[in-house]
């Protein structure tokens, strides 16, 4: 028999009666907003008392392909982008475009699923734009951000038609020197830009302020709008909108409903007094996953249509035709879809203080627990049902007493050559990824359907040297 684990999850055991309340997420998986899962939507205890996902055992992965492992479940990301696309068409009436923020997972096959779904790619660097068209991404849905873009990244990006979303000043005369510079060519065309505005809203997670300047390194200055607009009205540049950003894991709606408001003052002010003809706005992503039982995010159509009644009650007002409504998630799309299996090595206990299980990865593979002090939840994948008996840390293998993965997480009795799944891996794991202590980089596996494919090869020893020189001096 296979138990659908609860979702949202109130328990990591196989509870003998799950399965009769769960039979009916088995069959409405599209309707649960990926975002706020703890596992992938596929998510299964199997026969065997396994983690199974995708219809794949956890634990004959490993075996396949090693560990530490990515597991990411296509089904989930699917759904995640299905959902973003029809929650825009159901709630709001003029055109909209989702843009996956490639940053949080860029890959050839991440960005092949959600391009296959209709989503363009938000980009920061040439590299992202070079693996979004490697992966059969449109020039004319990719979106290249970054507050310091160099000139070959900004040539690029224009020989492939990508949409720049200029950041400062430098940047904007900049691109307008290489448009006058390309102006005499027969087939040039005027480059596609949008402006990134800082909007006098900002969140932290669970705190919400409005203010005219934020401190941010990102976009224009409220101050600086009405030079900016005085520019382009003179210049060889064709802005056909503008963009804001106002943080990320955000779990409150009432920024995004205000957002609307914020950015249409200066839609107007572009169009009344510097005649400048915007079709477009982005109020980028931010919406926040369930990383452990206490999170609580909105569900993706929620934040849709919040987005969405704010940004049209803002233009009906303000008596402007709605716009094209852009925005950009990234991990609220593919976080929540992957998982990382490690295999547990050690363990040390410090008497009346801590017992420290250790694992073959860490910081290397997920830096964001050292980084931000982030919090993760995992299971041993060998015995879902078994009793959570001890209360131990998930220490890295690196040389740094800060490699803590998990800090006093409640787990069954573990062994050397259990295999422990920590959940919520799908954002800024891989993509933050180091090779620190000269670890090569783990495999990433796409699971669906009882399937698995390779989408990520494991670094080798040998790979670690690959950009490494010895001048012929240092050589014995």
């Amino acid at each position: 028999m296979t138990t659908v684990l609860p979702s949202p999850l109130t328990s990591l055991k196989a509870e003998t009666n799950a399965s009769n309340v769960l039979e009916n997420n088995k069959s409405s998986l599209d309707r649960l907003s990926p975002n706020q899962q703890l596992l992938p939507l596929t998510a299964v205890v199997n026969s065997h008392d396994h983690l199974e996902i995708g219809g794949c055992d956890v634990l004959e992965l490993v075996q396949q392909y090693g560990s530490p492992l990515y597991i990411l479940d296509e089904v989930s990301l699917r759904t995640a982008c299905q959902q973003y696309r029809d929650a825009f068409a159901k709630h709001y009436q003029g055109q909209s475009q989702v843009l996956y923020a490639s940053k949080a997972w860029s890959c050839l096959a991440v960005c092949a699923i959600v391009s296959s779904e209709g989503l363009g790619i938000d980009v920061v660097s040439a590299g992202e734009i070079l693996t979004a068209l490697r992966a059969g991404a449109s020039p004319s849905l990719i979106y290249f951000h970054g507050n310091n873009k160099s000139i070959d990244e900004l040539s690029y990006a224009l020989e492939s038609s990508c949409t720049i979303v200029v950041d400062n000043w430098h940047e904007l005369k900049t691109l307008d020197r290489l448009a006058k510079e390309q102006s005499d060519i027969v087939s040039f065309h005027a480059p596609r830009i949008m402006l990134r505005l800082t909007p006098g809203i900002e969140c932290h997670t669970h705190e919400y302020i409005q203010t005219g300047h934020i401190d941010s390194k990102f976009g224009f200055d409220p101050n600086e709008i009405p030079a900016v607009f005085a520019f382009l009205s003179e210049s060889s540049l064709n802005c056909i909108g503008i963009h804001a950003h106002i943080g990320s894991q955000i779990f409150e709606l009432q920024p995004h409903q205000d957002i609307g408001g914020v950015m249409v003052q200066w839609y107007a002010l572009a169009g009344e007094k510097y005649g400048l003809h915007f079709s477009e706005i982005n109020i980028g992503g931010g919406l926040g996953i369930r990383y452990v039982e206490s999170d609580d995010p909105p569900s993706i159509e929620e934040w849709v249509k919040t987005v969405s009644a704010g940004v049209t009650e803002a233009f009906v007002t303000a008596g402007l035709p709605l716009p094209k409504l852009l925005c950009e998630p990234g991990r609220s799309l593919v976080g929540s879809t992957c998982v990382t299996a490690y295999t547990i090595g050690g363990r040390k206990t410090v008497p009346d203080i801590r017992t420290y299980v250790t694992i073959d990865g860490g910081m290397s593979d997920n830096p964001r627990p050292i980084t931000y002090q982030s919090k993760y939840r995992a299971v041993i994948a060998d015995r879902m049902g078994a009793a959570l008996s001890q209360t131990v840390t998930i220490a890295g293998k690196h040389c740094e007493s800060g490699d803590i993965l998990i800090k006093d997480i409640q787990l069954p009795e573990t062994n050397a050559g259990d295999t422990l799944v920590v959940f919520g891996t799908g954002a800024y794991n891989y993509s933050m990824a180091s090779n620190y202590n000269r670890l090569p980089k783990p495999a990433a596996v796409i699971v669906e359907g009882g399937e698995s494919s390779l989408i990520i090869k494991r670094e080798t020893r040998e790979d670690l040297l690959r950009q490494d020189c010895l001048p012929e001096k240092l050589r014995r």
